[in-house]
Order: structure tokens, then C-alpha cells, then sequence
């Protein structure tokens, strides 16, 4: 049995490192498209689109609960 549940939270911890790695990865790509979208609203000579509507990026809802369970 103990070696059981060492196998599974040597799993849930690679699995943390993943998510964690996407996780980097998306706000890095998140970052450079907004920073390429900006770009090209100032090259175009428009305003960026959080300016022209003021929500942009927090108009989501969050969920009540976290329905994780581990």
C-alpha cells in the first residue's frame, strides 16, 4: 500500500509541474498577443480594444466554487 501511495503523489506532483508549465506558457503567449494586438491598432491608428470598450480581459464570470476535489 505505501508504495501505492507514493507512486500516486509522485504523479500529482508532475502533474502540478505540467500545469504550472502551461500555466507560464500561456500568460507568456497571452502577454505577446497582447502586446502584437496593440501593435497593430496603433499601426492602424484605431484604439486598443480595452480602450474602446472598457471591459476587455475581465467581463468573466469566476466560478463560486472550485469543484476540484483531490
Amino acid at each position: 500500500m505505501d508504495h501505492s501511495n507514493r507512486r500516486d503523489s509522485d504523479i500529482a506532483f508532475e502533474e502540478i509541474l505540467v500545469l504550472n508549465a502551461i500555466s507560464l506558457v500561456s500568460a507568456r503567449m497571452a502577454r505577446r498577443l497582447a502586446a502584437l494586438a496593440k501593435q497593430r491598432q496603433s499601426e492602424e491608428g484605431g484604439k486598443p480594444f480595452n480602450e474602446q470598450s472598457k471591459h476587455y480581459g475581465s467581463n468573466h464570470r469566476r466560478a463560486s466554487r472550485c469543484s476540484c476535489r483531490y
